[in-house]
């Protein structure tokens, strides 16, 4: 006979408000993030060419960050977004961006990032882009992401939002021809015809 405590709680995406530690006791087939203590499930595998693009971006920043402070980590990446206490129960938003580099070790533990990285990298879907650009944009200006980019494989363009005094900051749409910096990885370029041209 099957216990109360043996059957792990599913989350019901629209309904309830859950927490990290709801989050740690769930045992799902499918990627789901936490925003604002609501659930949004990944539809499906990702496809080839935002892959592709995560892999080269990727690649891009360990090269550079080889022998830093700051490291790279591609998703499946649990990044927790404390608002008020670094609490299991208090954590409301747990998100896997596509790529996160974080500069402070103390924000690493064995179960990923507690506390806002310094870069993000979203690389949109069909289907996800008002979470990405809406609802991500939201919690990451808020927790204080430093810089925020979204990459668009189809379109071949990249837009950084940069954090000044709490609020972001667009750029111009980059795309081929391009040559990008980071202000939060102070020397840190890239040439997007080596990332979209690879495509």
């Amino acid at each position: 006979m099957e216990k109360p405590q043996d059957k792990i709680k599913e989350p019901i995406a629209g309904y309830g408000h859950y927490s990290y530690a709801d989050y740690l006791s769930w045992q799902l087939d499918e990627m789901v993030e936490l925003i604002k203590g609501k659930v949004f499930r990944q539809a499906a595998a990702p496809r080839r060419i935002h892959q592709e693009v995560s892999m080269i971006l990727a690649n891009r920043f360990y090269e550079f960050l080889k022998e830093k402070t700051c490291k790279v980590y591609p998703a499946p990446f649990d990044v927790r977004l404390p608002v008020v206490s670094r609490r299991h129960e208090d954590i409301d938003t747990v998100v896997q961006p596509d790529l996160c580099v974080v500069c402070d070790p103390e924000k690493l533990d064995e179960l990923g990032c507690v506390g806002a990285p310094d870069l993000i990298v979203e690389i949109l879907s069909p289907g996800n882009n008002k979470k990405e650009i809406q609802l991500k944009y939201e919690v990451y200006e808020a927790s204080g992401v430093k810089e925020y980019w979204v990459v668009h494989p189809d379109e071949r363009t990249l837009l950084i939002y940069t954090l000044k005094a709490g609020k972001y900051l667009p750029s111009r749409l980059f795309t081929f021809g391009d040559r990008v910096r980071s202000m939060a990885l102070p020397g840190f370029e890239l040439d997007l015809d080596g990332v979209f041209g690879e495509l």
